[in-house]
């Protein structure tokens, strides 16, 4: 059927072929991500109130639709037909361009993330600088969200924000910087294909751990999500938003949430790969182990929410400047050294 409508003669014309097939063949790739994206983040909603619901005891969502399985389409519906109101005093270009920038960050991202073997938008040879110059970017929505709103709270919650986003990329970047050492190449691949003797969690556990509790930071998180101190500064950087432009940093936020997680599972979890190469673990397709593993670190990431209190703001600091900084710093150099002592350096 395919052949058959690629060999029609209007398809063979030079312009057709040449740009307007592999324009459509892109556009439905990235639908082919985007959409599933969509509809994980709003059915995460719905799993962290059940988490959080049975880890208190409670029920959760059980009214809107069987189990409440609808009650993410009642949320975004109630959202989508409120007001959207615009401070008198903000910059209203600005302050409607932050929610957007914020949400398409957190999609665009995606595109160098591989789901199985060849099963990626663009496997490009700099995935790993990609990634880390997108979540880098992902600040300057919530420093314009601050700013543009006309508000002290807001614009405190945005200067908190930052500095808690730019302290803890570092010890990020130290802990990408170890898994380069092992694996020597910046492509998201080849890091998945140099884990199938081993998962980088358990040579490399230390640093496991201080990545998993910076993508908590990053993604303003519990028990990190001093941004939104409602004790304090009345929830933050988007508390002058409402309607569809709230809605645009809740999505935002939880798109990262399954973002970091798949950055996890590619450097530590070993991706797509089984985890023992044997029946009948490998029968099970790439992207089913890809998604379970995302799954998991999600669990971890709504457990624990329901778990820890929020750090005091100066707690934060010491955490991500004193304690993680110079452990990675440390975790790097003794990588390398080990690496080099026992001639274990990847060869090129």
């Amino acid at each position: 059927m395919l052949e058959t409508l690629l060999a029609h003669p209007y398809l063979a014309h030079p312009f057709v072929a040449g740009y307007v097939v592999p324009t459509v063949i892109i556009v439905v790739q990235i639908l082919a991500i985007v959409v599933p994206l969509l509809v994980a983040v709003a059915y995460l909603t719905y799993a962290e109130r059940k988490v959080i619901a049975g880890m208190q005891l409670r029920k959760g969502p059980n009214v809107v639709g069987p189990f409440g399985l609808l009650q993410p389409l009642a949320d975004g519906l109630k959202l989508f037909a409120k007001e959207t109101i615009l401070p008198a005093g903000a910059n209203k270009l600005l302050f409607l361009m932050a929610p957007m920038l914020t949400f398409i960050l957190s999609l665009i991202a995606w595109a160098v993330i591989p789901f199985d073997q060849g099963l990626v938008l663009a496997d490009i040879n700099v995935g790993v600088l990609y990634l880390f110059a997108i979540s880098s970017l992902g600040v300057y929505g919530v420093i314009m969200a601050g700013w543009a709103s006309n508000s002290k709270y807001a614009f405190l919650g945005a200067l908190r924000s930052a500095a808690q986003m730019v302290s803890y990329e570092v010890s990020i970047g130290f802990v990408i910087i170890t898994v380069l050492l092992c694996v020597g190449s910046l492509n998201l691949t080849a890091i998945v294909e140099a884990q199938r003797t081993i998962w980088f969690a358990i040579p490399l556990l230390p640093m496991f751990v201080i990545f998993f509790v910076s993508t908590l930071a990053e993604t303003n998180r519990t028990p990190f999500d001093l941004p939104e101190g409602e004790s304090e500064i009345v929830a933050g950087y988007f508390v002058e938003y409402s309607s569809m432009a709230f809605a645009l940093f809740f999505l935002g936020e939880y798109a990262n949430m399954i973002l970091m997680s798949g950055m996890t599972s590619i450097l530590f979890l070993g991706g797509w790969l089984p985890p023992l190469d044997i029946a009948p673990f490998n029968w099970i397709p790439g992207p089913i182990w890809f998604f379970a593993k995302i799954s998991l670190v999600l669990f971890c990431f709504l457990w624990v929410r329901a778990t820890f209190p929020r750090y005091r703001y100066d707690q934060l600091m010491r955490l991500g400047w004193k304690v993680f900084l110079p452990f990675s710093l440390f975790w790097v150099a003794l990588t390398a050294g080990v690496l080099v002592t026992f001639d274990l350096l990847p060869k090129a």
